[in-house]
């Protein structure tokens, strides 16, 4: 009788464990939106294009056509 016991507690409560374990989380929050623009908002400057068209000749890409 002891054991039925014991065996049923202990599948009980590996059963439970395994449910709560798997309990569904929350969604993250959303980031809160900045006032500012980005960094990337807008024309390139000029270094930025002249470090652009380096990197091209220096990884072997082919120029791109107009």
């Amino acid at each position: 009788m002891k054991k039925i016991i014991v065996v049923g507690l202990a599948i009980f409560a590996v059963s439970t464990s395994s449910a709560l374990a798997a309990k569904k989380q929350k969604a993250a929050a959303a980031p809160a939106a900045t006032a500012s623009t980005g960094p990337m908002m807008g024309q390139p400057s000029a270094a930025d294009m002249a470090l652009y068209k380096k990197s091209q000749v220096e990884s072997g890409m082919a120029k791109k056509k107009k």
